[in-house]
């Protein structure tokens, strides 16, 4: 190895390896053999920027988990090795997904666990499709076992969505699901759940950091075999429990019957053929899957990307729907926790809907039908709510206001969402509550509405949705449900759902978005967003697209609190108001290589919609313009 160390630190010397890199490559030397070979290598290729990338940082565990490559831009021998379809070995790297990271992400939650209950812990393991996934749920269930912890883990890959309901019907202590959602083919993650089955927030996730911290490696002795855990199995059962609590999401099942729209649906090769087939056809939609899709593939190979936010990973299941005459597509992502939908207009046309209009749509129908049944009236409205993030389209707050429910603003994530439904039930008196997560939804909502705060619907902008409180996470599955209700509704009415849609500008106003990205990657694309966000911290625009800035409110600088007094966690994001009504945020991805706008337009409600939506479209489109001149100014 000393051969090795003297190159790596003359290519340090020549400024081609970072400093940080050669460190984390020492820590990595001697771990193991696979580790020596796969260093060796591409030390031997001069891979300098694959170096680079995968080891410039010690992968950190965040609040939400981890997430990174697990297939490097450069495969090496010994990584291939016997692989054909993918690579035999995930990616050797400190800061890559691989068993050396997710194994200190595992042991760091079953410390915290054991720190915090007195009975032996549990915790409940999913995964996706994706290459490694199943690997490194066994592999998590295993080491949970090993020291002393009970596992459930799915026979099978399964969505996001319900491992947060599973981690609440098996009563766990905690929950952890490998997916890196909707993100490229080379991508895993590690996604922590807590017990209340939504994605750890504080200060659980600071304990929990700290634990994984304090672990140099992934090796760890096991407990003696009396004191280990088990690994019991989980299958049919609990997917017939969940997709039973799914249907309680229905307001009116009436509409199903007798109305049978046909629908074609995507899983793009991911978990969500495995619930949303069954329960669409149990409540009478003909639905058509896309075959070339439907195998559940972890190279996602018939797209650039399996995302249902892209009209393009739809594009397959729009043509389908030509040919069959279907009303509408439905895609979720691999963990089927994002939804996307495709739906016939008035024209006959196939119409992307975003993620603002969808959300929007369902959320203005469940409050309407809600006070139409007599759920919500004028008695019980103040303690009802939608919950949003900051930046979802404000349409939100309009329908909100209409109907004189609150609405919630939290931060981008939909964790903050699940801490909203945490703490709404936790304000109910223990003694009128008992077991809660064994009522009925009315049940549920009773409580809530005496005693602590209902909510009616939560989303954020990327295709999230929730209408219900037994899960706690955005729910691809349950979106489904309430979509298929929708399409009944607009069904009854003798129109389709963008007719819907343009009711409800006319009503509330046109309200449009568009979200735009810049994409850097690896270590050097990290340093460029870091560099982009500080610029935008320390000199924020004063004037954009010919407008004046009102109002530039940096969340990382000053405390901010929400419409109930909370305090909002300090994160990396920019909200500007210009003088115009435009609005526009601008904040790195979380789990992905890039840095994020929100760009938000609007126009008060008026007869003629089509004209009104095409001038707020051009007034974005000129807005993004402006903002990616100066971005490129600001990178230098």
């Amino acid at each position: 190895m000393s051969e090795i160390r003297s190159q790596l630190s003359s290519a340090v010397e020549q400024g081609l390896l970072l400093a940080s890199s050669l460190a984390n490559v020492e820590k990595m030397l001697g771990t193991s053999e696979l580790a020596d070979t796969v260093i060796t290598e591409l030390v031997s290729k001069e891979a300098w920027d694959e170096l680079n990338d995968r080891f410039y940082k010690t992968m950190a565990f965040g609040t939400g988990g981890l997430r990174g490559r697990t297939i490097g831009k450069v495969v090496t021998s010994v990584e291939q090795g016997s692989g054909t379809v993918h690579p035999e070995h995930p990616c050797v790297g400190t800061a890559s997904m691989n068993y050396y990271n997710v194994g200190k992400a595992i042991q760091g939650m079953i410390a915290y666990l054991k720190s915090k209950v007195a009975h032996k812990a549990s915790i409940v393991i999913a995964h996706d499709s994706r290459f490694f996934s199943k690997d490194f749920a066994e592999y998590c269930a295993k080491v949970c076992a090993d020291l002393g912890c009970d596992a459930y883990l799915f026979d099978g890959p399964r969505s996001t969505p319900q491992l947060s309901y599973a981690v609440r019907a098996q009563n766990a202590d905690a929950g952890v699901v490998l997916t890196a959602s909707h993100n490229p083919p080379h991508d895993n993650g590690f996604k922590a759940y807590f017990s209340d089955g939504a994605q750890i927030v504080e200060p659980d996730a600071s304990g929990i950091i700290e634990e994984v911290n304090k672990l140099e490696s992934e090796a760890y002795t096991a407990l003696p075999e009396a004191e280990r855990g088990q690994i019991h199995t989980l299958g049919a059962d609990a997917d017939r429990d969940y997709m039973d609590k799914l249907k309680a999401v229905l307001l009116r099942p009436d509409l199903l019957e007798g109305r049978s729209a046909k629908v074609v649906y995507t899983n793009l090769h991911g978990t969500g053929g495995h619930i949303v087939c069954p329960i669409l056809r149990e409540l009478g939609f003909e639905v058509v899957t896309v075959p070339e899709q439907d195998d559940q593939n972890g190279a996602f190979p018939t797209v650039a990307s399996p995302n249902p936010e892209n009209a393009a990973a739809l594009e397959m299941g729009v043509q389908l729907a030509e040919k069959v005459q279907a009303d509408a597509v439905i895609g979720t992502d691999p963990d089927c926790d994002r939804m996307g939908v495709v739906v016939r207009n008035g024209a006959g046309e196939m119409q992307l809907l975003t993620g603002n209009q969808i959300g929007s749509l369902m959320a203005w129908y469940r409050v309407k039908t809600m006070f139409e049944q007599g759920k919500l009236n004028d008695s019980n409205r103040g303690r009802a709510c939608f919950v949003k993030t900051l930046v979802t389209t404000e349409l939100q707050k309009a329908i909100a206001d209409k109907y004189g429910v609150g609405i919630i603003n939290t931060l981008t994530g939909f964790k903050y969402i699940g801490e909203k439904l945490r703490k709404y039930e936790d304000s109910i008196p223990a003694e009128k509550k008992g077991d809660y997560r064994s009522l009925s939804e009315d049940e549920t909502r009773l409580l809530r509405l005496e005693y602590s705060k209902f909510f009616i619907f939560g989303g954020e902008e990327s295709y999230g949705y929730l209408g219900a409180d037994f899960v706690r996470d955005k729910d691809g599955n349950g979106s489904t449900v309430m979509f298929a209700e929708l399409v009944a509704y607009a069904m009854e009415q003798g129109c389709t759902v963008p007719d819907l849609l343009d009711r409800v500008f006319a009503e509330f106003g046109v309200y449009l978005e568009q979200g735009k990205s810049l994409v850097m990657e690896g270590a050097d694309g990290a340093a460029k967003i870091a560099a982009l966000v500080a610029s935008y911290a320390e000199n924020p625009p004063t004037e954009v697209d010919g407008s004046k800035v009102l109002a530039a409110k940096d969340y990382n600088a000053a405390d901010f609190y929400d419409e109930e007094g909370d305090l909002i966690p300090r994160a990396a994001m920019l909200m500007v108001e210009l003088e115009d009504g435009r609005r526009f945020a601008v904040r790195p991805s979380g789990t992905e290589p890039k840095i994020k706008y929100y760009l938000f337009g609007k126009n008060d409600p008026q007869d003629d919609v089509q004209a009104s939506k095409a001038a707020v479209t051009a007034s974005l489109e000129s807005l993004w313009a402006d903002l990616e001149a100066d971005a490129t100014k600001r990178m230098g």
